[in-house]
């Protein structure tokens, strides 16, 4: 099971040099792969989650894909309605070929209404557009002459029955987004049963990463969210419901966490070190 690290590519803190700081101290530490996310207009709804500055994800996995070697690349989640399906075709495309095939795109369709209205984007009409996005670049995975995208594997990003559905139709994954364990246990089955006798998607969810000092207790407590002991169990029971990856999100809501990376790195440094991930020695 590939674990990953979701990336703050926006908030006070963030510029190229801590971006690069991130995607080494990802690599080094062994993990697999670097995602981040996606917003284009910084409306007050993106605001509130997402504060400015916000680095469009294709220029900066593109930045980052030159000063990595291994890290696997990609989006949680790309919003797909508000580029042109052929656009984000060609541009994942040649991302994928530039990086030497590192990308993974997960695809979305999307929820901030104001930023759907500053860019022309009919809110109503996403998940069409969402749709168009995924056929467009699983064409483009197949034309060698002209995109010669190779494998792009698509991770279809919800936690709706409505997301579940696109997985099964045009993902390679499911790609749900912080919950709890038993809730995760409930939607694998219910993503069998909405597959039928479809191929059921691979399953790579993204989750908190959260560590205290003493246990969290309750029903609402979020995986990876816990002592390092309970976060490893976590792992293994999600690799257990047949996750092919996680991706551990760091970011914890406050916009001056990004003034202060080096505190999320130690989280992650703590998960490598008892999830046995092999480090690089070369890298800090």
């Amino acid at each position: 099971m590939r674990i990953g690290v979701n990336v703050p590519n926006f908030g006070p803190g963030t510029d190229p040099g801590v971006l690069r700081n991130w995607a080494r101290t990802v690599e080094g530490l062994g993990f697999d792969l670097l995602m981040v996310s996606d917003h284009v207009v910084v409306t007050p709804d993106v605001a509130g989650q997402y504060p400015a500055p916000f680095y469009e994800p294709f220029t900066t996995l593109s930045w980052l894909a030159g000063v990595t070697d291994r890290l696997l690349l990609g989006t949680t989640v790309l919003i797909a309605p508000y580029r042109h399906p052929l656009l984000t075709a060609r541009m994942a495309a040649n991302l994928n070929q530039l990086s030497g095939g590192r990308l993974v795109l997960g695809v979305a369709s999307g929820w901030a209404r104001q930023e759907f209205a500053a860019l022309g984007v009919p809110f109503g009409q996403r998940g069409k557009l969402t749709d168009d996005t995924l056929l467009a670049v699983r064409a483009a995975r197949e034309d060698a002459d002209d995109y010669r995208a190779g494998p792009i594997p698509l991770w279809i990003g919800g936690n709706s029955d409505a997301g579940i559905e696109r997985a099964v139709r045009l993902g390679d994954a499911w790609h749900p987004l912080r919950n709890t364990i038993p809730w995760l246990r409930e939607a694998t089955g219910r993503m069998r049963a909405i597959a039928g006798d479809r191929p059921v998607p691979g399953f790579a969810p993204r989750i908190v990463l959260r560590i205290t000092a003493s246990p969290v207790t309750g029903q609402d407590r979020l995986a990876g969210e816990g002592t390092i002991d309970q976060i490893v169990e976590d792992l293994e029971q999600l690799r257990l419901l047949g996750a092919e990856a996680v991706v551990l999100d760091p970011f914890d809501g406050d916009p001056d966490e990004t003034l202060n990376p080096e505190a999320k790195w130690q989280m992650l440094a703590t998960v490598a070190a008892h999830w046995q991930l092999h480090p690089r020695m070369d890298q800090p």
